[in-house]
């Protein structure tokens, strides 16, 4: 039988304690990325919820990003219905049984180790590579992946357990690789803003890749971590057109408002580069589109620059396809057409899509007196460098789905 899950944990009692809400995180757009936790729990209506026993054994046997145990031996599952600023979001408490997730070697990835605080994802992204880990819950992958976001509520324990007992060496942990670290309902919930503290007490390195503009709520921890170990912030951002940001990414802050964090965070010494992943056929991918994303990132001071192109999971596939019929049908069946009965575009289209980008990056560093990778110091001394990154998250291709040689780079220009 299930037993029910204590939601009095240390990290939760004492959130009010940590916020410490920047004032730079209030500059999200309202009804998207708020830094807010008006209400705290009087925000929620809880209810406790006995599962069927078939979706019981799923959520057993599902790991966080690989197979294995994902939860305690359970579960009666405590759920919170959002009210005010949260109204609309369902919120599944869980016990995760661990939060610290190895990568798999051969999935090339540029990172070991990997935690994700949250399943589910309030963004909306239209296109999320993550949609189908709500199947393995026997949750909805359209609307139920936007609404009910899975909270595991001892995310700072188990990191700092897991942390502290480990005898593996310092490797930097990489958050974003699943749903956003700061989504929502981190607003509301802090796990972040304590994950953060035992990463700093355990000397471990680290990497966010983020929509929201509230990471900028934690600038003091992450100067802090940045002063003595390697610390590195990504935006996605796929467009700055205002049309595109809607229809595809409702529930993230406005790419404009992305692009001013990334000059903040810059400015405040923490390393942050701009992911343009994925570019969207028909939709983003004009040379005027590119072009302002280049250059936005550029002029806020992006230390990488990179782009990846659309990756499409048979089920985010219906998703994605369904929503822009009712606006873009025009973009719906070309993009049909476009990928066949492939998930991956064909590499000869993303190969285009690669030197498009790098031409684009090599015209603004040379108008800005900064050179690629061949030696030579750019402006300010800086060394630019080319390095491979993809980004399987955001609805990017995942690890296998191409050869290294057709993947996008990263552009470090820092």
């Amino acid at each position: 039988m299930f037993s029910r899950i204590g939601v009095r944990n240390s990290h939760l009692r004492h959130r009010r304690a940590t916020a410490a809400t920047s004032n730079d995180a209030k500059g999200n757009d309202r009804g998207n990325d708020r830094g807010n936790d008006r209400g705290n729990n009087r925000s929620t209506d809880r209810t406790i919820v006995r599962y069927s026993s078939t979706m019981a054994f799923r959520w057993q046997q599902i790991g966080t990003e690989s197979q294995g145990a994902l939860f305690d031996d359970h579960q009666l599952v405590e759920r919170h219905i959002g009210r005010g600023e949260f109204r609309g979001l369902e919120f599944l408490h869980v016990n995760a049984k661990t939060i610290l997730n190895r990568v798999p070697a051969a999935s090339r990835m540029p990172f070991e180790w990997t935690i994700n605080p949250y399943r589910g994802c309030s963004h909306a992204c239209t296109y999320c590579f993550a949609r189908p880990t709500h199947a393995y819950l026997d949750l909805d992958t359209g609307e139920g992946f936007d609404r009910q976001i899975v909270v595991k509520i001892n995310a700072v324990e188990r990191a700092g357990a897991e942390l502290t007992r480990s005898t593996r060496e310092r490797a930097s942990i990489a958050f974003g690789t699943n749903t956003d670290p700061y989504q929502r309902c981190e607003g509301k919930y802090h796990l972040m803003r304590g994950l953060l503290r035992v990463l700093i007490d355990t000397r471990t390195p680290f990497s966010i890749l983020t929509k929201s503009t509230l990471v900028l709520r934690d600038l003091d921890l992450l100067t802090t971590a940045a002063s003595f170990m390697a610390v590195s912030v990504n935006f996605s951002i796929g467009t700055l057109d205002a049309d595109v940001w809607r229809l595809t990414e409702p529930g993230t802050p406005h790419p404009q408002r992305r692009i001013e964090a990334v000059a903040k965070l810059n400015d405040a010494g923490i390393r942050c580069g701009i992911l343009m992943a994925p570019i969207l056929p028909g939709l983003s991918d004009s040379e005027a589109s590119l072009r302002a994303v280049v250059e936005a990132g550029l002029d806020a001071g992006a230390v990488r620059l990179a782009a990846s192109a659309l990756y499409l999971h048979p089920v985010v596939r219906v998703h994605y396809l369904e929503r822009l019929k009712g606006e873009r049908p025009d973009v719906a069946i070309a993009t049909d057409r476009l990928f066949g009965d492939r998930a991956s575009q064909p590499s000869d289209v993303q190969r285009t899509l690669s030197a498009r980008i790098r031409s684009l990056v090599d015209d603004g560093l040379r108008r800005r007196g900064q050179q690629g990778r061949q030696g030579r110091q750019g402006r300010q001394g800086r060394t630019v460098d080319t390095e491979r990154f993809m980004d399987h998250e955001f609805g990017a291709a995942p690890p296998t789905a191409a050869p290294a040689s057709n993947q996008l780079s990263l552009l470090d220009v820092g």
